[in-house]
């Protein structure tokens, strides 16, 4: 509380004084003053942070309005907005701006106002950019997508926009299956930006300058050429029938040059890619307030319920030198306190340990910086490390089991032990930690009551781990253990995109069941929200049908569904109803291997054969080697470099 309270007369303070900040004066704001100072933390409406970008329009052809359709604090922690920002940014010709999900109060300004949305950077209204871009990172996000349009003066539907209207596009791991919003976007980009964004910015700028093309038919022939560019999909030329079971029959491309596959793009080499060299530093202190450093992309080890695991293939790492240099340059460019490691599972970076050793040894003490190491594998985790992490400043230490039982951890193929997750327990403890978070799912493929209960008997050994430690050499204060579970969401490109997912009722009967088991003397324990998870089941498998449902809901008052706080299931349930859509053929339906999912026609380069073979060994309880220590063909050889072929050179 005494920190909101500060930070909002930061707030009013930067808003009052006009907001001379960076050697840049703002004439002019998109909200007046008296109304900034009515909404909960104005000045993330204000721009003009350190290190944001400022352009003269005159000297630009592009104008691109880069979107993470969520809150301030939310998107300004999102490590890809800060890469494409600059990427595109970097370019002379191009104006790269930001724009969020206003906050509610924010929003009943815009509205009884009668002010469009606007970028912070130049306050201008996003319906005067070339471009709208999304970064879609969940799928409760959709909602505030088209919020963002309707806020914008921008007709929701595609079909229905003006030629004069931003060319709206998405991308981000949610868009590998596009179908569920593919009648709100123009085109969706397949793949990291930092790939071939630049060859679609460049495109766009040759038609726009070619006289010969009349402004009001730009839009079309862009979207018409963009046919042409590796791993763009543009949904007007393409349709899609269905059989009499509601099952998909076939995706007809309408075009001659429309791909009927479109193919996932990637950066192979890391060290040449473009990185954040000048992040902003928000105002307001975001979600994740620190420097981020990119070890690797990919994963190497096979969880069959991780999707980012899958679609991020294969692992490519950047190098230590690399990472050291980056690092000395973020520092003296932000003015953070903390320095983040991050990757789906850093512990697996082959440079781990020399690269802790710099941050800590020769810039952490100097400067009294904290090193964070999330995404950390419980087996991997060594005693030395943690103590030298823990010498600058004492954190909770988070592991993801996933599973309570060996057997399960087997069907999804997490590559853990129960000893391996004791002994790493025991390792954090007498290393100083006393506060453990343990992450789990309820409802994973072949769950039993056995594996639910097994998840409460693995917390209580954990906690007997501490207690195992004679006194005098446990840390301070008594153990504390928090255990969190979600709830299974099958996911596109991961084996178990097949699968049924439980419905609400049995989700709920499992969590109660854990509930009760679970010891709450010495244990926390927290859960997900069944009826989100259900709702974000079938947005994640949904196909174009479903974008009636998104809209419907919409209308009807649905936005910042991620939220729990705004988060109405009857919203849905009535548009559901209303539009005769069962979500359970959705998420509760188990898929046939030569069913035709509303993906299918996107290439990630991994087979789906190899999926379908990973879903009958999790059937049998076989577990998979991870790609470092053995190639199993998965595919990801197509794209010639990375983990693949790092030892074939």
């Amino acid at each position: 509380m005494v920190y909101d309270k500060v930070h909002r007369i930061v707030d009013i303070y930067i808003c009052v004084t006009g907001f001379i900040l960076g050697g840049i004066i703002l004439k002019q704001l998109r909200v007046p003053k008296h109304l900034l100072l009515t909404t909960q933390k104005p000045a993330q409406y204000i721009g003009n942070e350190v290190n944001a970008v400022m352009k003269d329009l005159s000297s630009v052809d592009i104008r691109f309005a880069l979107c993470f359709p969520d809150l301030y604090e939310i998107g300004m922690s999102h490590l890809g907005l800060s890469i494409l920002y600059n990427l595109l940014n970097s370019r002379k010709d191009t104006f790269c701006e930001r724009v969020f999900s206003p906050m509610k109060d924010m929003e009943a300004v815009l509205i009884n106002e009668n002010i469009p949305l606007f970028a912070l950077e130049s306050q201008s209204d996003i319906i005067d950019f070339d471009f709208l871009g999304f970064t879609v990172q969940y799928e409760m996000s959709y909602t505030n997508i088209l919020n963002i349009l309707k806020l914008s003066g921008i007709e929701i539907r595609s079909s229905n926009r003006k030629d004069s209207d931003p060319i709206v596009c998405a991308g981000g791991p949610c868009v590998y299956n596009p179908e569920p919003i593919a009648a709100f976007i123009d085109f969706f980009y397949i793949g990291e930006g930092e790939a071939s964004l630049n060859e679609v910015m460049e495109l766009y700028k040759e038609l726009k300058n070619d006289p010969l093309i009349a402004d009001n038919k730009l839009k079309d022939v862009f979207l018409e050429k963009l046919l042409d560019v590796e791993g763009i999909y543009v949904p007007k030329y393409y349709d899609v029938t269905y059989k009499k079971d509601e099952t998909i029959h076939e995706m007809i491309p309408l075009h001659e040059h429309a791909k009927k596959s479109i193919a996932k793009q990637i950066v192979v080499d890391l060290d040449k890619m473009p990185y954040a060299k000048n992040p902003i530093v928000p105002y307001l202190q975001p979600v994740h307030d620190r420097i981020v450093l990119e070890l690797f992309r990919g994963c190497a080890r096979g969880c069959r319920f991780c999707q980012a695991g899958f679609i991020y293939r294969p692992v490519r790492e950047k190098s230590l030198e690399t990472l050291e240099a980056q690092a000395t340059h973020l520092i003296n460019t932000t003015g953070h306190e903390e320095v983040s490691l991050i990757s789906l599972s850093s512990s697996d970076y082959s440079h781990l340990s020399p690269l802790c050793d710099y941050l800590i040894d020769d810039i952490a003490k100097e400067q009294k910086l904290n090193l964070s190491l999330p995404s950390l594998r419980i087996d991997s985790f060594s005693l030395d490390l943690m103590n030298k992490v823990q010498d600058i400043r004492k954190s909770s230490l988070t592991f993801a089991p996933e599973a309570g039982s060996q057997r399960m951890r087997n069907v999804i193929n997490k590559g853990i032990t129960e000893e391996d997750i004791l002994n790493g327990s025991k390792e954090a403890f007498v290393g100083g930690w006393n506060r453990v978070k343990l992450y789990f799912m309820l409802g994973l493929p072949g769950e039993t009551d056995e594996d639910i209960l097994a998840i409460s008997t693995l917390s209580d050994d954990i906690v007997k781990q501490y207690f195992s430690i004679p006194k005098p050499e446990r840390p301070r204060g008594s153990v504390q253990l928090i255990v969190s579970t979600s709830f299974f969401i099958p996911k596109p490109f991961t084996p178990f995109q097949w699968v049924k997912q439980d419905t609400y009722e049995e989700f709920m009967s499992k969590q109660k069941m854990l509930n009760g088991a679970i010891n709450k003397k010495r244990i926390k324990y927290n859960s997900h929200n069944a009826k989100l998870s259900m709702l974000e089941g079938v947005m994640a498998r949904g196909d174009r049908r479903i974008a009636d449902v998104i809209e419907l809901a919409f209308h009807n008052g649905a936005s910042f569904d991620a939220w729990s706080e705004h988060f109405v299931f009857e919203i849905w349930e009535t548009a559901f109803n209303k539009l005769d859509i069962d979500p359970k053929f959705y998420a509760s339906r188990q898929r046939e291997f030569d069913e035709v999912l509303p993906w299918d026609f996107i290439d990630i380069g991994i087979k789906k054969s190899f999926l379908e073979k990973e879903y009958l060994k999790s059937m049998k309880e076989i577990v998979t080697p991870n790609c470092m220590e053995e190639c199993m063909a998965c595919g990801a050889t197509c794209f010639e470099g990375g983990i693949c072929f790092e030892d074939k050179n």
